[in-house]
């Protein structure tokens, strides 16, 4: 399935957005050099514009469109944070629910672990560590190109037990795929299912008709998928099993950009009461950081002197990089796609892709 493409100017033009817009993307299209292709989409007041550049691979790839998919990382956990309000809102669960309630039968818990909840984990304070423990030590032979794949569901659930706490659940903000990967975890288990990939595509995928999106390595029959890169060097597609929900799914621009903007206006989304409601639950603020930050279910909130919000999370993996970010207030929202890895500290791509949204 293809999907049109814009220009920057075309983009522009169609949103009706102001003129600082046109080159804040120009500057966003060529900020991830070493990527074969990248991809935006945008939307502005009721206009959406979709702009895809290159093709899949540097060689022997072929054009890329809207409808290609990339590795989105961490921006898995917004998805997993979707499904943890769906589920809320079915009676499923409760979002204070303990971790351990929802786990397989005879899981350790870690010493004090009794306390965690489920908002906890949705929240990053959990004060679980970023990674269980052994992780790094499997990951070493492959960590530069699948650092998480020999790593799986009874490996995780065996590390819980073995893991010291950071933090007291609820002290302090700390972030951790570990937990988010255990939230999957238990997602599964109140849904009486064992597969994450399954349970969010019954419960948020099809419902929101992103037909690109899913956690599967390969695209669906049909679709392109972009090779990723790291330094220009081809990476083999990215495997997070024990870990699915911190950072599995793929998608295209085009779906990420149906993605926000349902979360722009859940009222008018046109999906299932239960989906409905966990539209507009992901997005209640939860905590307040240091210089006004905030947290909601997994996304970052930033208040605007304007007195809006504006909600954005980044993800990369091994091959690419990710953004997706919307102000409600002003019904803008973009995401941006690249299949080249974060290039730490500075990461030029999500830098440039805040400001972008900004300039809309």
């Amino acid at each position: 399935m293809t999907s049109h493409s814009d220009s920057p100017a075309e983009a522009v033009d169609r949103l009706h957005a102001p003129a600082p817009v046109r080159e804040a993307l120009q500057a966003l299209l060529s900020a991830a050099p070493q990527a074969s292709t990248t991809a935006v989409g945008l939307h502005r007041k009721g206009r959406r514009a979709l702009i895809v550049r290159g093709r899949t691979a540097h060689h022997g790839g072929v054009p890329a469109d809207a409808g290609t998919r990339f590795e989105v990382g961490s921006l898995t956990k917004t998805f997993t944070a979707l499904l943890l309000a769906e589920q809320a809102a079915r009676g499923e669960l409760d979002l204070h629910d303990p971790l351990a309630r929802h786990l397989p039968p005879g899981t350790a818990m870690p010493p004090g672990g009794s306390a965690l909840t489920l908002t906890h984990l949705a929240t990053h304070t959990s004060g679980l560590p970023r990674l269980p423990p052994g992780l790094l030590r499997s990951a070493v032979p492959r960590f530069l190109s699948n650092p998480y794949a020999r790593f799986t569901t009874d490996e995780v659930l065996h590390a819980l037990a073995r893991t010291r706490l950071r933090a007291a659940p609820g002290a302090r903000v700390r972030y951790s795929n570990f937990g988010v990967g255990l939230l999957g975890h238990a997602l599964t288990g109140a849904a009486g299912t064992s597969s994450y990939a399954a349970l969010l595509d019954d419960r948020v995928l099809t419902p929101l008709a992103l037909r690109d999106t899913c956690c599967t390595t390969t695209p669906p029959v049909g679709g392109t998928q972009a090779t990723g890169y790291w330094h220009r060097r081809a990476r083999p597609p990215f495997h997070i099993p024990g870990l699915a929900a911190a950072g599995a799914v793929r998608a295209s621009a085009r779906d990420l950009l149906t993605y926000v903007e349902h979360l722009l206006d859940p009222a008018s989304a046109e999906v299932p009461p239960a989906l409905g409601a966990g539209l507009s639950d992901v997005l209640r603020p939860r905590l307040r950081l240091p210089r006004g930050s905030g947290l909601a279910l997994i996304w970052n909130v930033r208040p605007r002197r304007d007195g809006s919000h504006l909600y954005h999370h980044a993800g990369g993996t091994r091959g690419c990089t990710a953004f997706a970010g919307f102000n409600p207030h002003h019904g803008t929202a973009l995401v941006a796609l690249a299949n080249t890895s974060p290039t730490l500290p500075s990461t030029p791509l999500l830098q440039q892709a805040y400001t972008t949204l900004l300039a809309l």
